[in-house]
């Protein structure tokens, strides 16, 4: 059988060190890549030189448009693909990621495997994505150490390395490309919720992630589209009634956010976003049972893996909050 043809987007804004790593760790996969497209977002480093020199197709922009526009410009311009590859310009790949994931695929829509950290290789960055009712997300696994959970249908791929079928980006449009960067990955994956779209999570495809290379965590740009995006989130996807429903944990979850935003000095950063956000605020998601289902199923696997204090502050508030969203009789379960 032929090897399906696989195109790698990577969205990259300086950092050209850490490009050839990843470069580097693509050319040794056991599976080639039929194709790399990087999407140059106004570099001054050299870093769209750099990967032109090394054989790959480059995209330079006059701008910084956002990952989401950039990994959209990619997939656009990779017409012959069957499959995209999404990568962070700060990630390494285990010489086995691409041929793993293909290999587990099946009819998925999209894949993705166990993500570690760069500085500290043996634990966990995450796996894929999972989403409470406050809008705000969490990356399964993040800070485990040890075995890590067996291969599993899942709902969202973290855009920091994974692979999806051409057709599901071009069925639902990509990215939307008004997050600009984060969150715009839990987006898609909420509206392949919605469309019965599922995934797969691949224990041993391993990548490691530097994470935040560019700009830094806390920094203040970073934190104000974080902020803004998951109002986003719950604007474009809730709808008035799951918006009632949760709206308790809507505060709770995005105040708490703040105060973590706050100890790590980036208060003004977080107020900004939500300000921004705020300013056009509307639920204007359709009712879905498959969402619902999708929150119930996401809240609960939170509940019993995530150790860091913001959890359990959150779950801690929002524990006797009316308006939990049951999903509907005979409503299809979560993807995972």
């Amino acid at each position: 059988m032929d090897q399906p043809s696989i195109a790698a987007v990577i969205p990259v804004h300086n950092r050209a060190d850490l490009l050839v790593q990843l470069l580097d760790s693509m050319a040794a996969q056991t599976t080639p890549f039929t194709e790399i497209i990087v999407v140059d977002n106004a570099s001054t480093d050299g870093a769209g030189e750099l990967a032109l020199a090394r054989g790959c197709t480059v995209v330079k922009l006059a701008t910084n448009i956002g990952f989401a526009g950039a990994v959209n410009t990619g997939w656009h311009k990779a017409t012959a693909s069957r499959w995209i590859a999404i990568l962070n310009s700060d990630v390494t790949l285990d010489p086995h990621w691409l041929e793993r994931l293909l290999a587990a695929a099946g009819s998925a829509s999209f894949a993705t495997g166990t993500i570690y950290n760069a500085t500290n290789r043996q634990v966990i960055d995450g796996t894929y994505d999972l989403l409470s009712r406050a809008g705000c997300a969490w990356r399964a696994g993040f800070g485990e150490r040890g075995a890590v959970p067996a291969q599993t249908a899942i709902a969202i791929a973290p855009g920091t390395a994974c692979l999806f079928r051409r057709e599901v980006l071009e069925q639902l449009n990509g990215f939307e490309e008004a997050y600009e960067s984060y969150l715009e990955d839990v987006d898609l994956g909420l509206r392949c919720v919605r469309e019965g779209l599922a995934g797969i999570y691949v224990p041993d495809a391993a990548a490691w992630h530097q994470g935040s290379a560019t700009l830094g965590r806390w920094n203040p740009r970073v934190v104000r589209l974080i902020s803004r995006n998951q109002l986003l989130l719950v604007r474009r996807h809730f709808d008035r009634d799951l918006f009632r429903a949760c709206f308790w944990p809507i505060v709770t979850g995005q105040v708490l956010w703040g105060l973590v935003a706050l100890r790590h000095g980036a208060g003004a950063a977080w107020f900004a976003g939500k300000l921004e956000a705020l300013r056009s605020f509307r639920p204007e998601g359709l009712p879905s049972p498959r969402l619902r289902s999708f929150l119930v199923a996401s809240e609960n696997e939170i509940r019993l893996r995530a150790r860091d204090s913001y959890w359990r502050w959150y779950f801690r508030l929002t524990a006797t909050a009316a308006g939990h969203p049951a999903p509907a009789a005979n409503a299809p379960g979560a993807a995972h």
